[in-house]
């Protein structure tokens, strides 16, 4: 079976692809069928390193946003997306998929597009709550979609969208608090804060630690994500904690292999309101404070892990608010019990492999 894999360029988009291409071997070996992959995607991003340390083959197409004001990046984003789709074409014709999978983001619209055009089966999946432009064009052009959450329903086609959660990669189901701590050389008896604003880092959130840092410390470790643009100046507020902190606050641009332990050894998320919040943070039953980004999916997000008692949520401009709340949940022992099994109750760890049954059942009905 060969399969067309792609996505937009950041985490939550490409872990998707990922966890669903590992459930799809493991099917496919299950039935002694062989598998191809191919992922089309942006060159420079996330997607490229992940896909290169995978060993899926990557192929490049052009594309870049269309929900955007100025005139003249939205005339930009249109070539774009007809230069891509060209592109995508030319890539399909010589893989010849059975089934192209788009996890939303617009890098895979020209690839949905390409997969309309040439009548290959396509299966879009929508990892955030709200769809944004690329994924409602494309859940148009879809033979099926696939949905985190019931909640997204009401944004896309009822008669072939399918709700399987969000697909959380295997490495998350083997994870522990005290072998997390120990990886990640932290006090196997301190509360632990982990803040991530993404691969990228968040400066409004960044700001907010540092500024009330000695503070934070008082009440737990941390581990701070903070993006490589910020690290250096993060490392000097580090150097100026007294010395008895230093071992408390652990600061790393980004975490790849090791981000599942972490997120294991944390017993509070404070981060922003990615995709992949609704799978990740669900599977381990983890309480978190979300700010999220100046983008309307992140905040429909938040608002559905809020709204279901597994989160709380700071709008970004209100980020220096965190600090009371989260002094308030450090320090509320059932609070952080009630918030993790609410947010247990939301996952769904059969995600994986609803998507991958639903691509082999949409390239057996092409063939």
């Amino acid at each position: 079976m060969r399969v067309v894999l792609s996505g937009g360029g950041t985490g939550g988009h490409v872990y998707p692809a990922l966890a669903v291409a590992a459930a799809l071997r493991e099917e496919l070996s299950a039935r002694d069928e062989p598998l191809e992959l191919l992922y089309e995607g942006i060159r420079g991003r996330i997607d490229e390193d992940l896909l290169t340390r995978e060993l899926i083959a990557f192929r490049t197409v052009r594309a870049s946003a269309l929900r955007v004001r100025a005139p003249w990046r939205f005339a930009k984003g249109m070539v774009d997306l007809a230069v891509g789709t060209l592109q995508a074409r030319r890539h399909l014709r010589r893989f010849q998929p059975h089934v192209v999978f788009a996890s939303g983001g617009y890098a895979s619209a020209p690839v949905a597009l390409a997969a309309r055009t040439l009548g290959r089966p396509l299966l879009v999946y929508l990892p955030d709550i709200r769809p944004g432009w690329s994924v409602r064009m494309m859940a148009r052009l879809a033979t099926r979609v696939a949905a985190t959450s019931e909640a997204s329903l009401p944004y896309l086609p009822r008669g072939k969208t399918t709700v399987t959660g969000y697909p959380v990669r295997q490495v998350f189901a083997g994870v522990a608090k005290e072998e997390g701590r120990r990886r990640l050389g932290l006090d196997p008896s301190q509360k632990t804060l982990l803040v991530s604003g993404g691969s990228q880092g968040a400066h409004s959130i960044n700001r907010m630690v540092a500024d009330n840092l000695p503070g934070l410390l008082g009440l737990c470790q941390v581990i701070h994500l903070c993006g490589p643009a910020d690290l250096q100046w993060l490392h000097e507020v580090r150097q100026s904690l007294p010395e008895e902190l230093h071992p408390r606050y652990h600061l790393h641009p980004y975490l790849r292999e090791e981000m599942p332990w972490a997120m294991a050894a944390a017993d509070l998320v404070l981060s922003r309101a990615g995709a992949s919040t609704l799978g990740e943070l669900p599977l381990l039953g983890l309480p978190s404070l979300l700010v999220p980004g100046p983008f309307s999916d992140q905040a429909a997000n938040a608002g559905y892990l809020t709204e279901r008692g597994a989160a709380l949520t700071l709008t970004n401009g209100n980020v220096s608010g965190a600090m009371t709340l989260l002094t308030e949940l450090l320090r509320d022992e059932e609070r952080l019990k009630a918030m993790a099994e609410a947010a247990r109750a939301l996952s769904q760890p059969d995600a994986s492999r609803r998507i991958a049954r639903l691509l082999i059942e949409i390239a057996g009905d092409k063939t």
